[in-house]
């Protein structure tokens, strides 16, 4: 990657395949710093079209310079996901970053429930985002209130399923593909998935595959872009940037 500190300056979309348990905002961190040190940039801006959890993995669009204005528009569009439900176990944080807090019966679910219950959440629906997520109430995150064990009514919001696709069924684990709007939680939807099927549900792997038109092939590892910044060859694909 040969491009100058000007050009970053100027504005650049990268697409980085974020690790598991790294926090959007490491990933961000670390290609700032990248930038910094080895492009001899004391200020630049940097940020991300979307935030992926923690214990997600897959494609997140970078924005450098100029090019954090694109970032409103590119939060916007649709996004799709693969990743695995676990039935029959439900946590608090609909996800694997707390403990089973109930487990269910699984020897009624058979293939035709599940389609039936699949097609239940095609097109626009209700869904309550997790009380473990960073949406604001009364001035505070919801997992602050979490963390304390605060009850707090957590309002509906409108969001649209366009795809969803179960691509592997082996219970208690389901094998999904979803394409969906802006807003939508896929740990919400493994909670509510599991309800719908008359158990529980919870979300045991996500990977962001696309946002709009692009695509995690095209995207690499934080690591290889900071090799890439550094002139080491890499073998894989070098992040697209517009």
């Amino acid at each position: 990657m040969n491009l100058s500190a000007e050009e970053f300056q100027n504005g650049q979309i990268l697409l980085i395949d974020k690790p598991l348990n790294w926090s959007s905002f490491q990933a961000v961190n670390k290609i700032k710093w990248a930038l910094k040190k080895h492009r001899g940039l004391k200020k630049i801006k940097v940020g991300h079209a979307g935030t992926l959890d923690p214990l997600a993995t897959g494609l997140l669009i970078v924005c450098t310079g100029k090019s954090t204005k694109l970032i409103s528009e590119l939060q916007g569009q649709i996004k799709e996901y693969t990743g695995s439900f676990h039935i029959g176990a439900t946590t608090p944080s609909y996800d694997l970053e707390t403990e089973i807090d109930k487990t269910f019966e699984t020897d009624h679910i058979h293939t035709d429930l599940i389609e039936k219950v699949r097609t239940q959440f095609l097109g626009e629906i209700d869904q309550k985002p997790p009380i473990f997520s960073a949406i604001k109430k009364d001035g505070r995150r919801l997992y602050e209130h979490a963390r304390k064990g605060e009850e707090v009514e957590i309002p509906t919001r409108k969001v649209i399923i366009d795809e969803f696709e179960i691509t592997k069924e082996a219970l208690p684990q389901i094998d999904f593909r979803v394409v969906c709007s802006k807003g939508t939680y896929i740990r919400s939807l493994a909670f509510d998935f599991g309800q719908a099927l008359n158990s529980g549900g919870h979300l045991t792997a996500l990977r962001r595959t696309k946002i709009g038109d692009y695509d995690v092939q095209n995207a690499i590892a934080v690591e290889a872009f900071e090799n890439l910044v550094l002139g080491i060859p890499e073998t894989t694909t070098e992040p697209s940037i517009l």
